[in-house]
């Protein structure tokens, strides 16, 4: 039998769960009819509810929290957080300009710990158990973010986290355009993760070695699954998408397909979740 450090394993994530029907159902059927192993839980948005109830119907399911700070609402009113949000509780649609502020103003950084604190707290009102945690658009790793999170691991049960790095170089064998997002996000994120990475290991929260679907940007599909499997590194690695029934379908499609299930198991990739690591 290989070591644990030759072995293969992967977790199969699905981002943005609770924000639609649509993305709920085909995180479902992802799980229960193909390769999915984990999903991360968008506490604010409308569909959470549905989201909570189908999780708790399908306990195999690994739920963490997808922390929303740009992109989405808040769990906090207005009045609460003045700097983060508008009148209607949205966070900010522009994440550069939002990361700058969340960086050098100090008003912002005292509001979003209250805002994460309220949705660790919606998470943990779910009675889930929380298998890990990340951010929407991986503000997650914004350095600001980063120390709260950190700060407050063992307060808020902190045990696995996603380190989002995409190696570029395998992610030119497996797809072609799009360049320059590739390779600015491939520069961008291989910073911050390795600036995360003695973070995260001071407080034992644990993290794959790799992540793949950062570089797809919407586009996991069955040709780049079905090339990415067999070329996955040794040890631990996850892959994310963001499967709906109405957009990025493509995403859904790629984590059904029968051909797919059938490479991991001809190829002896064992599925995890981030509690299993």
């Amino acid at each position: 039998m290989a070591s644990r450090e030759a072995r293969r394993r992967l977790i199969v994530n699905a981002d943005d769960f609770g924000r639609s029907h649509a993305i709920n159902q085909a995180v479902i059927r992802a799980h229960r009819e193909g390769i999915l192993t984990t999903a991360s839980l968008m506490v604010n948005e409308e569909a959470a509810d549905e989201a909570i109830a189908l999780a708790r119907q399908n306990p195999g399911l690994g739920v963490g929290l997808h922390l929303a700070l740009v992109c989405g609402r808040s769990a906090l009113p207005p009045s609460a957080i003045p700097q983060l949000v508008n009148y209607d509780s949205q966070f900010s649609g522009n994440p550069a300009a939002a990361g700058f502020r969340y960086f050098f103003s100090a008003a912002c950084r005292a509001q979003l710990r209250e805002e994460i604190a309220a949705q660790f707290e919606k998470f943990r009102a779910s009675a889930l158990p929380l298998d890990h945690v990340n951010g929407h658009l991986h503000f997650h790793l914004h350095p600001a973010v980063l120390k709260i999170l950190c700060d407050n691991a063992e307060r808020w049960d902190i045990r696995a986290m996603r380190l989002t790095r995409d190696p570029f170089l395998l992610n030119a064998r497996l797809a072609s355009g799009h360049w320059v997002y590739r390779l600015s996000h491939a520069a961008i994120f291989g910073l911050l993760s390795a600036r995360a990475r003695p973070m995260l290991a001071r407080r034992n929260i644990r993290h794959t070695g790799t992540v793949f679907g950062l570089l797809q940007n919407a586009r996991v599909d069955d040709s780049y699954v079905t090339k990415l499997l067999p070329l996955l590194p040794p040890g631990d690695s996850e892959l994310y998408s963001h499967p709906s029934l109405d957009h990025f379908k493509n995403e859904y499609e790629a984590l059904v397909n029968p051909s797919v299930r059938a490479l991991v198991r001809q190829l002896d990739i064992q599925l995890i979740r981030y509690q299993d690591l």
